[in-house]
């Protein structure tokens, strides 16, 4: 189990930074999906680094006892500076660039002081999980230790406010993304602040190092998590909301696709049904079979049964849109007997027997097919006043 939660961790925080790639391939140029990729790639490579074999591999590589940690810590230290970056072009605001490089230079600083502190001080038994607070009263090497760790607290301080203090401003996914994303910094703080809990307590003679080991690296686990999903919230979201809508409109077209049915199976105008596709796809489908029995049946509309339709519905209701689909209704339905009837004739390819340009766009088929929904059966083409009065009451 050693190192298990890091390299889920790892895999969490890369398997973000891999869904957010082709965006970043896209535009290149965009700091803003540079800064997020940064502190997805660098989180990782924290985890990664971090893990007690990890850490024993690159020291035996490297044939310096705990020189994994100068390396983790630096990693550490520029996921704090990608983090300072990307709340800087949240932010936005004319000094962007400046303030952004004044980030990165300052924790340049930083790891400029790990190196130093740790090549200047002396750490000769390895440690894998418990550096910090065996090493907590050790010069240079203490010093090390608290650089790293003050710096971080900042970095997860200072997303976790504004983070929220944006969240107030936004709404839908964006604002979900910001909350979990602070959440996320929040148990980064308690990362830190755990660590530097067992550092002090081995100052005043106490060994505390099981927050260390034990509480620190569950808080930055979950911290993970949460800023993973904080970053790809907003992207989902939106992709969510249009299933959404899809599912919706699929299930309110069900009803205009049952009149047509027969005519579907007997003419072959349907698609073969898409096996697991998305709810897009599959109201693409059921919206192009509609069209095609609609254009189909178009030789077969009756105009007049249209706008007396559409007339009484009008008068009755005051709501052109009803009226419309109310009208489209009474005459689908009307062609789809008319068309099935073997001892109907044929009408002849004649454009003023038609409704020219008139076939229904998305918009008005959902409402065609919530009027027949709504209302019985039309009666037969004959009785065309009475099946016009109770298509309107859809």
């Amino acid at each position: 189990m050693s190192g298990l939660i890091n390299y889920i961790s790892c895999g969490v925080l890369w398997l973000g930074l891999l869904v957010k790639a082709p965006d970043l391939l896209r535009h290149r140029r965009d700091p803003y999906l540079r800064a997020i990729c940064a502190v997805l790639g660098l989180a990782g490579l924290c985890f990664f680094l971090g893990a007690p074999p990890t850490v024993g591999a690159v020291n035996r590589l490297g044939g310096v006892p705990n020189l994994a940690a100068p390396l983790t810590y630096a990693a550490i230290t520029g996921y704090c500076a990608a983090s300072q970056v990307l709340i800087v072009h949240w932010r936005g605001g004319p000094r962007v660039r400046r303030t952004a490089r004044r980030w990165v230079l300052a924790y340049a600083v930083v790891v400029l002081g790990i190196a130093v502190t740790f090549a200047l001080g002396d750490a000769p038994v390895e440690r894998r999980t418990d550096l910090d607070t065996y090493y907590a009263t050790t010069p240079f090497i203490a010093q090390m230790i608290l650089l790293y760790l003050l710096a971080h607290l900042t970095t997860v301080t200072v997303t976790t406010v504004s983070a929220l203090r944006w969240a107030r401003r936004v709404r839908g996914g964006l604002r979900a993304g910001l909350v979990l994303l602070a959440a996320g910094a929040l148990c980064g703080a308690g990362y830190s602040v755990t660590k530097l809990i067992a550092v002090g307590a081995d100052w005043s003679g106490r060994d505390w190092s099981a927050l260390g080991t034990t509480v620190s690296p569950a808080a930055a686990g979950l911290g993970a998590l949460l800023t993973v999903v904080g970053v790809l919230v907003p992207l989902a979201a939106p992709r969510a909301a249009e299933w959404r809508r899809a599912r919706r409109t699929y299930a309110r077209l069900a009803p205009l696709e049952r009149t047509l049915d027969d005519l579907l199976t007997r003419r072959t105008l349907r698609l073969p049904r898409p096996r697991f596709a998305s709810p897009t796809t599959r109201l693409m489908w059921r919206r192009t079979s509609i069209h095609n029995a609609l254009g189909h049946l178009d030789s077969w509309f009756d105009p007049d049964l249209y706008d007396r339709t559409r007339a009484g519905v009008l008068a009755a209701t005051r709501d052109p849109e009803r009226a419309e689909a109310a009208a489209w209704a009474a005459v689908i339905t009307a062609a789809v007997r008319r068309e099935a009837d073997p001892r109907e004739p044929v009408p002849a390819p004649d454009g003023d027997a038609r409704l020219p340009g008139r076939v229904p766009d998305p918009a008005v088929l959902t409402r065609i097919a919530d009027a027949l929904a709504g209302t019985a059966p039309a009666p037969a083409a004959p009785a065309v006043a009475s099946g016009t009065t109770t298509a309107g009451t859809a």
